[in-house]
């Protein structure tokens, strides 16, 4: 088995909730509740459960955006510490690449794609020709080189989302987080994208963090999986073992709740 590349212990986050009224206590909210992560180098995770149950917390304590109430989080090795100055978390960035949910609000409408995708190259300081490697990674993602110069809504949803793809990927980080990046897209779409990571994990030896309540998504591109509701996670381990023999409650339901076309099917 692979070393971990990505791991996290005892990872929570908790935030102020307002007071109800002017002589009234604040109370607390707990986003995040005691996480245990490992994210295998070379290896696809997934992470499922409803909306608000923690899952964008988890990424964004993982990549350093966000600082933990409590917990530690290390990449290969290295401590992660969000207090850091950004400049002190560049190792990170370089490392590290991430694709939202919506493509067009994530593309600056008034830079075309050439700038877009070349930005980490330039943020990061990358020394070598940025048109080139912008070239590269735009083939890679099934986009044609020569559409450097057009802009975000030049492009359908599903071209803008290879965008965002070959965006995360120019400066060919090691890990690729996907912050339920096919959601928005319709079905035909999202199955080539999922092909295109795939080819492209398959090639590179990418490791992939892959955060998504499509079910199908996760259970086509992942090694393993984990389960989280009300930001705990109460179920982990290898992505067939967890949807066709689940062990807590939650993950039951969670999985009858899938719409299917012959109930007598799973």
């Amino acid at each position: 088995m692979s070393e971990a590349l990505l791991s996290a212990r005892g990872l929570t986050r908790r935030f102020s909730s307002p007071r109800p009224s002017l002589f009234a206590r604040g109370g607390e909210t707990t986003a995040l509740d005691d996480a245990d992560v490992d994210v295998r180098e070379g290896s696809a995770l997934g992470v499922i459960g409803e909306s608000g149950s923690g899952k964008s917390t988890l990424v964004r304590l993982l990549l350093g955006l966000d600082v933990p109430s409590a917990g530690s989080v290390t990449f290969d090795g290295r401590p992660v510490d969000a207090r850091s100055s950004a400049r002190s978390l560049h190792w990170l960035r370089r490392q590290t690449g991430i694709v939202f949910q919506d493509p067009y609000a994530s593309l600056d409408p008034r830079m075309n794609i050439g700038r877009i995708v070349s930005e980490p190259l330039w943020a990061l300081g990358f020394d070598g020709d940025r048109r080139a490697r912008v070239a590269d990674v735009l083939v890679d993602v099934g986009l044609d080189a020569d559409m450097v110069d057009r802009y975000p809504h030049e492009f359908s949803g599903g071209q803008r989302q290879r965008i965002a793809l070959a965006r995360a990927l120019v400066h060919r980080p090691r890990l690729l987080v996907g912050d339920e990046p096919l959601s928005a897209l319709d079905v035909t779409v999202r199955a080539q994208i999922l092909e295109l990571l795939v080819k492209l994990r398959a090639r590179d030896g990418l490791t992939l963090l892959m955060v998504s309540h499509d079910i199908g998504v996760v259970q086509n591109l992942c090694d393993d999986v984990i389960v989280m509701t009300e930001g705990r996670i109460v179920e982990e381990g290898p992505t067939e073992k967890v949807l066709w023999e689940p062990q807590t409650a939650y993950t039951r339901r969670l999985l009858a709740s899938i719409p299917v076309i012959d109930p007598g099917q799973r």
